[in-house]
């Protein structure tokens, strides 16, 4: 106790003013501690300053007027909501030695992740509001060179509760946008992200974590759009994605790659999806995972390459320290309704699980694909079963057995009201499936059993 107030103490003595006016819920101004919107001068220990005296008097909001304020790593403790002014940007150094690993891990590709602009750690009642924040990801990627090693997210919330971020504009991140690791009770509504230029970059990752909302976000990036994962054994569960507009160099809605921890109850509707050049939709589960309670719903698609994808896998990766590796996963009962899309390209619908584990009890209903179309016949193509490769709409090859739905390794599978139109006639047939159980189809839509 003695400690704590000393530290108060001292603060107070050296930022007075400010410190009278951060008390419990109140507002304070980052200007106050010293903060410069100039382009040029590093605010890193000013707004650090201002976030701990804000945290330690009970909480409360930190605003940050209209200027360009230049940053590296801070840390939003615990009560602390920060504002930005509609014409107020902070800026990404472009120094490396700006950026601190807070809690470090390893992605799905193998590379050093954690890095972040702003980071959040076991903080409680937090959030970020409005104006931009620009990572200035390829001017950093510039000043590293050859070794792009320091590759900071925009924001990263880790085992964090109560997190809101509203009305913000995310641009030119150096790696994933937003990060919401092992996290409860999290809002992200009305985000705009707008990050292409390098690989990695994802917009907003839900990771392990629970109890998520994101709403009518506009999403434009060069990896992943909306990407829910779990790089630990926690799950990931009870999440709702709605109403957004999304577009990706990857996919725009996915479930995995990483996938060590469980997904349940997910529901994602209402979104647009447009010139996506992998999957619209993919469900992976490939590090174990039971991957279950899941419906899409309401979804448009144009410009997309294969609109829905589905893999069960047996990567079987782990990615935090002392994690153990889990056998093989479960997909199952997933229903995917009330989609519709234009000017798909390689096949409509592609369904995979690995001998001995089936995709199961899965419903596709009222949808309707347009599709590029001009196949030939592929005679006895032999499709490899990659059981431990990274999940992707090309991993079996661009000369597929159908044009429509290929399926593979399934049980249980309903389809009700489904379309395919091809734009030039397609001399494979619609439908393709190889060691499928239990399957319900309209009369219409007869499946071709495949060798």
């Amino acid at each position: 106790m003695q400690n704590r107030i000393a530290t108060l103490l001292l603060i107070a003595s050296l930022w007075p003013v400010a410190f009278a006016r951060a008390g419990q819920g109140e507002v304070i101004a980052a200007t106050d501690f010293g903060a410069v919107g100039d382009g040029v001068t590093l605010n890193t220990a000013a707004l650090q300053r201002a976030i701990d005296a804000c945290s330690a008097d009970g909480g409360g909001t930190l605003t940050i007027p209209a200027g360009r304020f230049v940053t590296g790593t801070v840390q939003i403790k615990d009560g602390v909501t920060l504002r930005l002014a509609a014409d107020a940007v902070l800026l990404g150094s472009t120094n490396a030695a700006d950026y601190r690993n807070i809690d470090p891990f390893t992605d799905a590709t193998g590379a050093a992740r954690g890095y972040s602009l702003i980071t959040a750690v076991d903080a409680k009642r937090v959030g970020v509001e409005g104006g931009t924040i620009d990572g200035q990801g390829s001017a950093l990627r510039t000043a590293q060179g050859k070794t792009f090693t320091v590759r900071p997210f925009l924001i990263r919330w880790v085992c964090c509760a109560d997190v809101a971020v509203r009305d913000v504009q995310l641009r030119n991140s150096a790696a994933w946008t937003m990060h919401f690791f092992q996290s409860t009770n999290v809002t992200a509504e009305r985000v705009t992200i707008r990050s292409r230029g390098l690989p990695n970059n994802d917009g907003i990752d839900i990771d392990s974590s629970e109890s998520v909302r994101v709403n009518d976000c506009d999403i434009d990036t060069g990896d992943d759009a909306v990407c829910l994962k779990t790089t630990s054994a926690l799950p990931c569960r009870n999440v709702n994605v709605t109403g957004c507009k999304l577009s990706s160099r990857c996919a725009a809605i996915k479930l995995g790659t990483e996938s060590l921890g469980d997904f349940e109850n997910i529901r994602v509707s209402l979104c647009q999806i447009h010139d996506t050049h992998l999957g619209g939709i993919k469900l992976c589960s490939v590090d174990g995972a039971q991957l279950h309670d899941v419906v899409i719903s309401d979804i448009t698609m144009d410009n997309v390459t294969v609109p829905i994808m589905l893999r069960l896998g047996a990567r079987l990766k782990t990615f935090q320290p002392g994690d153990t590796k889990r056998p093989p996963g479960e997909l199952r009962d997933v229903t995917i309704k009330n989609i519709s899309a234009t000017n798909a390209q390689q096949i409509g619908i592609l369904i995979s699980g690995i001998p001995g584990h089936p995709v199961e009890a899965l419903t596709l209903e009222n949808i309707k694909l347009q599709l590029s179309g001009g196949g030939q016949p592929n005679g006895k193509v032999s499709i490899p079963e990659k059981e431990d490769a990274y999940p992707e709409i090309n991993m079996f090859g661009s000369k597929l057995p159908a044009y429509g739905i290929f399926a593979r390794h399934v049980k249980g599978i309903t389809l009700h009201n489904v379309e395919f139109s091809p734009k030039t006639p397609d001399a494979r047939p619609a439908v393709g499936f190889q060691d499928v159980a239990e399957s319900k189809t309209d009369d219409l839509l007869q499946p071709v059993m495949l060798p």
